[in-house]
């Protein structure tokens, strides 16, 4: 089977390297990839976000499979194209990655569907943001409507700052949404779906701000571990019954049926499960603890996704547990430092995000996540271990990295309120 895979992140890293290892694979491609995945896959150069590029480019390569990683191909409508040029994909239509596309699209589903989730607000003129504004708080929740890598959320008590965030969105041209805070702990559940049966994979727990003890801004993801030793023993019976398959069926009912990795983030509140927010594709940096756990070859896998044979395929994991540490350069979130070299970043357990390679073979920094570093463990104390021994071998002036991934998981510190 040729595969073409579309991204160039450290999930895009994990995916290739997972399909490197199926025997199934007989070519495998990466467009436009980073220095880790051009190791192990052809690299190709192509505009994500122009669907027509992408089709084109899974054409000339005459691929029997296009593997979406990140949204923006798939809300530009990248996985229609493909689909129309008669190739399968793993990957939902354009109509359907509305459901991160559009978080007031979601909440409509998740409305109708009977979906657990926050109380909401969609604010989209400035006049109309202060009355919005006081029915919140006093945690209050403030969101780009369309996508914003991860970086869009501002979660504050300050009235002020929220409002500050909210202008800023609305002067952008970005409807904003209001959202009731959430009690408890959150997780990410990553969900195979062929337009109707709904596999659920391991449940994970990512690090989005920036800093030790959840400080600083938001990110795209500083850290994840898998699975949750935490967790209620029927936490991902519950959440596929309750959120995940009636958002399936109600996108089905509504004639966009969704086939690809549907991803719940979630808040463990203490009157249940509710959602956070809909992706339509898989986590980063989640992606990377959880393929290093997964037995069943993954090609298999998203072929069964893209023929509607989901059913049919079963599903085995390692024992253990796995950890991600997220490496960033200086300055990220915001704008980061780049084309430093790095040393350490070709060994095991090292996937690549923003990297590239020099003509004189060198691996330069090239965005904000530089390097996810991934260990696996007979536990998750011992998975964590092995992550930070293996980040203490990679080197990147200025670069930083959250100390605390897994700790309070570790330490026995996490659970669920009760009612």
């Amino acid at each position: 089977m040729r595969i073409l895979v579309i991204g160039g992140g450290g999930r895009e890293h994990a995916i290739v390297l997972a399909l490197s290892c199926d025997p199934s694979v007989t070519a495998l491609a990466c467009a436009p990839g980073n220095a880790g995945t051009a190791a192990l896959a052809e690299t190709y150069g192509v505009d994500v976000a122009k669907p027509d590029e992408v089709a084109g480019l899974a054409t000339k390569w005459q691929a029997d499979l296009v593997v979406f990683g990140p949204e923006t191909p798939l809300v530009a409508g990248a996985s229609d194209a493909v689909r129309a040029a008669g190739i399968p994909c793993f990957g939902p239509s354009k109509e359907a990655a509305r459901i991160e596309g559009s978080k007031a699209f979601a909440k409509d589903v998740m409305l109708a569907a009977g979906v657990p989730t926050a109380h909401s607000e969609v604010v989209d003129n400035p006049a109309k943001l202060d009355a919005a504004l006081t029915h919140f708080g006093p945690t209050w929740v403030v969101k780009d409507d369309g996508l914003a890598a991860g970086k869009g959320v501002l979660v504050t008590g300050d009235f002020d700052a929220a409002r500050a965030h909210a202008l800023k969105l609305l002067d952008g041209g970005h409807p904003v949404l209001l959202e009731s805070f959430l009690d408890g702990p959150e997780a990410s559940l990553f969900c195979l779906v062929d337009d109707t049966t709904v596999v659920p994979l391991l449940p994970a727990q990512d690090f989005k701000r920036v800093g030790d003890g959840d400080a600083g801004p938001n990110t795209g993801g500083m850290g994840a571990y898998a699975p949750l030793p935490w967790a209620p023993d029927d936490l991902v019976e519950t959440v596929v019954r309750t959120i995940v398959q009636p958002t399936v069926d109600e996108l089905a009912r509504r004639g966009t049926p969704f086939s690809g990795l549907l991803y719940a983030g979630l808040a463990l509140t203490s009157s249940g499960p509710q959602v956070i927010e809909f992706n339509c594709r898989f986590g980063d940096p989640e992606t990377q603890a959880v393929l290093a756990l997964l037995r069943t070859p993954l090609a298999s896998l998203f072929n069964a996704v893209a023929r509607g044979e989901l059913a049919e395929q079963p599903l085995e994991w390692e024992s253990g547990a796995a950890v991600t540490v997220v490496v960033a350069a200086e300055g990220y979130p915001g704008r980061p430092r780049v084309d430093d070299v790095i040393q350490g970043g070709d060994v095991q357990g090292v996937l690549h995000s923003g990297t590239r390679r020099r003509e004189d073979g060198a691996v330069l920094s090239a965005g904000g996540r530089v390097l996810s570093v991934v260990a696996t463990g007979v536990d998750l104390a011992a998975a964590r271990e092995e992550a930070y021994r293996r980040v203490e071998g990679v080197h990147l002036p200025g670069s930083h990295y959250r100390t605390d991934i897994a700790l309070r998981a570790v330490q026995g510190e996490i659970s669920v309120p009760t009612a």
